[in-house]
This record gives structure tokens, sequence and C-alpha cells, in this order.
């Protein structure tokens, strides 16, 4: 299995498409493993000529923890979570790669431009926040995280992922429970250690404030997010468009945090559109 042999983190990931193309990097959001990124979506940005890579975040899927079942902290921040994509682009032997990230991974990217410019080609920053201010977070303190959370059956695992895809029903867009539930066996199988995300939450909590940093950032950006997000408000994304420069900003009615299936080929065209916009020196 691939594995980043020659790094100091030990992390699961995954390539599609030639050789020779582009590498676009996808990283996953809070708890997510790399299953976030569905193949069907992949094909569409390798069909229009990238390299794709997904991983497995430390402390998800198949990637190296940080602590047993009561350890919170894993002792790591947002910088060191968003050098792990490095890590990944290293052992590929990848001088610069395109960076997309959902949520937290994002949150990764923007770190990853901010104090590796020369490692990143573009950006794609999908339903994420530059800062923790309370115009941006719209989830609270989340106090469960915490505390050792609660295990739950692959069933219990299944039940709810499918009945959290059904509670974000919103407009003409299909939630999608099948798809959800699969995924959430799936990922049960390939690693269920809820802990992990609350040692992701101690690193987010510790994460500093990027707006003013990004105004740093020249390489071609996509913004996009939800209008209905009750995650994380949509006017982060705006302030992000306003300090990166020429960045493309998207923000879509009836569409929450999660980004709905009947949206991935306008994503994927927005984020090769923005990958051409990097080779082109635009």
């Amino acid at each position: 299995m691939p594995y980043t042999d020659s790094a100091d983190v030990r992390l699961y990931f995954e390539v599609f498409g030639d050789e020779e193309a582009s590498v676009l990097v996808l990283v996953s959001g809070g708890g997510a493993q790399l299953l976030s990124w569905d193949e069907r979506f992949i094909r569409m940005l390798t069909a229009g000529g990238l390299r794709v890579v997904r991983f497995d975040n430390r402390d998800t899927g198949l990637s190296e923890r940080f602590g047993g079942d009561d350890d919170l902290d894993g002792g790591y921040d947002l910088s060191d979570m968003a050098d792990d994509v490095l890590r990944v682009l290293d052992d590929l032997g990848v001088d610069a790669a395109h960076v997309a990230g959902h949520s937290m991974g994002g949150m990764m990217a923007q770190m990853l431009a901010i104090r590796h410019p020369d490692r990143v080609l573009s950006l794609g920053l999908l339903s994420t926040i530059p800062g923790q201010s309370p115009r941006y977070v719209l989830h609270g303190e989340r106090p469960e995280l915490s505390a050792p959370p609660a295990r739950v059956t692959r069933g219990q695992a299944v039940e709810f992922a499918g009945a959290y895809a059904e509670s974000t029903r919103l407009g003409a867009y299909d939630p999608q429970v099948e798809w959800h539930r699969a995924a959430a066996g799936e990922a049960y199988d390939r690693g269920y250690f809820p802990e992990g995300f609350s040692r992701q939450w101690a690193a987010l909590r510790r994460a500093p404030e990027r707006l003013e940093a990004l105004k740093d950032v020249t390489v071609p950006t996509l913004v996009f997010h939800g209008r209905e997000d009750d995650v994380l408000h949509w006017a982060s994304a705006v302030d992000i468009a306003e300090a990166i420069p020429g960045a493309e900003l998207q923000v879509h009615a009836d569409v929450g945090h999660l980004i709905p299936h009947e949206l991935w080929p306008d994503l994927a065209a927005a984020l090769l559109r923005t990958a051409r916009r990097a080779e082109l020196g635009h």
C-alpha cells in the first residue's frame, strides 16, 4: 500500500491519472477519510488532465495515529497538518502542486500557501474559514470534543451518517443518503477511532488567524461555499476572496456544508479552470 516511507509521519495516500500531468492534492475535512473524495469526482479531474492525489489526514483512516482512546490532544497544530501535504508530495518527488481542501482541509491549504508559497500552484478553498471569528464559526464550542468520545457500532455509525445526510436536504439537491451510509460503513471498516477527530480539533483550536496573511497569497484561487452552510458561515468565503488577489468566488444557494453530488461537475470544472490559470501564469 502507498505510504510515505521517508517522512517522519506515516501517511496513507492514493494517486490517480497520468504520471506526467500536474498534480492536484485533495485534502479532506475534520475527521473525514480520503473516501470523502469520491472516485467519480476524481475521474472528472483526471479526464481534465490532472494527476490527483488523495490521502488520509493524520489521525484518520490508515494514516498514523497520535494517541490512544483517551488521548484528546496529539500535540500537533494546523501547520503540522498542512506540512503533511508536503510529506506526501516529497514522497512522490513533486516540487509543487495544486491544492484543494474542504473545511479543515481548506484551512490546511491556506497554511500551506502562506508558509510554503513555492510549493503551491493554485488553491481550491471549499466550505472553509480564515480564522476563528464568531462571524464564521456557527457550530459553537463543540464541548463534546473535549471529552473521550462515545464509541458506536458499525450499524450505529451507518445510521447516524444516513440521518445526518437526510437532515441536510436543501432545495432540489439529493442528499445522497445511501452514498453517505455506504461511505460511513467503509470508513468504519478502514479505521474507526473517533478520538482522532478530537485530536484534530485540538489542533484547530490552536490555529492562527490567517486572513491578513492571505493578502500575500498570489496563486490562482477558487473560493467555493454554500449559502446555507450551518457549520461555517459563507461570509468567510467573501472575506477570503477579497483577501486573495484575483480569487474566483462561488457562493451557491441551497447548499450547506457538504457539496451536493449534482455540483461535482461544476466544482471539477472550476478547479480545472483554476489550475489552467496557474499554468498560463494568470
